[in-house]
């Protein structure tokens, strides 16, 4: 899909921070960074050889950014190499398939978002369980979401945006990214809580949905801040609220949604790491031990900071709590989806 100028902007810093250690090799559905850490330190002793971290959408995109963001911090600590691959596809189910069913060694991990707990409810044949065909390394980031409109719609606050659209239901339109994507997600979720039914426009991702809101073809549209904070500072898109219980630092003019009176309109993309069931703990251990050191390091801070979104406290980024979120979160939308009545084909 084309990115937006986030995330190209965000593809340059990253190149040029680690140009030493990360070598891009893009193309198709193979696209590939390698993070190189330190020496091995001998014999057997895990990683002996490269790790492959998984993305399931494609390169450029807000999981695949943020995958290149720690691949260099966690390859130095575990002493190896890490091989970032894209495998896109159905809205992230083929490339957790792929994963699923992998090695259980430690070398093929997924990073996957919000989606991996959204999966069960909208496909019917899934062909891998969350719960039960992968074991948590820990939660990484929590990207807000902001609600934002082409730039002449006529709502000016939130609260006159849920007005405006429960009066004009037939007309209004709201795009997403593809059904599945964080934005149907968080559209469906607006719609809930505004009490109202309306024509949804999907895309193939969030570069042409967002190309046509500036573009004044479609009216608004709900998507994460590493998608939208440029065109929110450059004026491109009007912008209504951020979806998370606290302002934003790059956008501090922004409301909170129960600031702008939607309090039920509270959703963020969360993003953790995953191996197949079946791999060591020890192994397990090593690799959130990594995360960790890699969510510490200032540089992935501030390369977060520009894109809207923080590393989650070092006590979330363990399986203890990557865990109970996975089973929260297949709960909540379990039941959003059913009741919004969507399938994906």
């Amino acid at each position: 899909m084309r990115t937006t100028s986030t995330y190209r902007a965000a593809a340059r810093m990253i190149a040029a921070i680690g140009a030493a250690s990360l070598v891009a090799a893009c193309s198709g559905n193979g696209g590939g960074t390698t993070a190189t850490g330190g020496a091995t330190g001998g014999g057997s002793a895990y990683p002996d050889k490269n790790i492959t971290f998984v993305v399931p959408f494609s390169a450029g995109g807000p999981t695949d950014t943020v995958t290149r963001m720690i691949a260099e911090p966690m390859a130095a600590k575990l002493g190896g190499k890490i091989v970032v691959q894209n495998v896109e596809g159905a809205g992230g189910t083929v490339g957790a398939g792929e994963v699923a069913r992998a090695d259980p060694d430690g070398y093929t991990v997924l990073m996957h978002h919000i989606g991996m707990s959204t999966a069960p409810a909208l496909y019917a044949d899934l062909g891998y369980k969350p719960l039960e065909d992968f074991l948590t390394v820990g939660l990484v980031t929590e990207v807000p979401m902001t609600v934002v409109a082409r730039k002449d719609f006529q709502p000016k606050t939130l609260q006159e945006l849920v007005t405006y659209v429960k009066a004009n239901a037939a007309k209004v339109t709201l795009a997403n990214a593809g059904i599945g994507a964080a934005s149907h997600l968080c559209g469906l979720l607006f719609q809930t809580a505004a009490g109202v039914k309306l024509q949804e426009v999907p895309y193939e991702g969030t570069g042409p949905a967002l190309t046509d809101l500036v573009g004044g073809q479609v009216d608004f549209m709900c998507d994460q801040t590493t998608n939208t904070s440029g065109q929110i500072t450059a004026g491109e898109v009007k912008a209504y609220a951020v979806t998370t219980p606290e302002r934003v630092k790059s956008l501090p003019d922004l409301p909170t949604t129960t600031e702008a009176g939607l309090p039920q309109l509270q959703v963020s993309v969360w993003h953790g790491l995953y191996v197949p069931k079946g791999t060591p703990p020890d192994v397990v251990a090593k690799l959130t031990e990594a995360l960790k050191t890699a969510l510490a390091d200032q540089k992935v801070i501030d390369q977060m900071a520009k894109l809207g979104t923080a590393p989650v406290p070092a006590e979330d980024a363990t399986p203890e709590a990557h865990t109970a979120k996975l089973q929260e979160q297949i709960g909540t939308w379990g039941k959003v989806i059913a009741d919004a009545g969507v399938k994906a084909s």
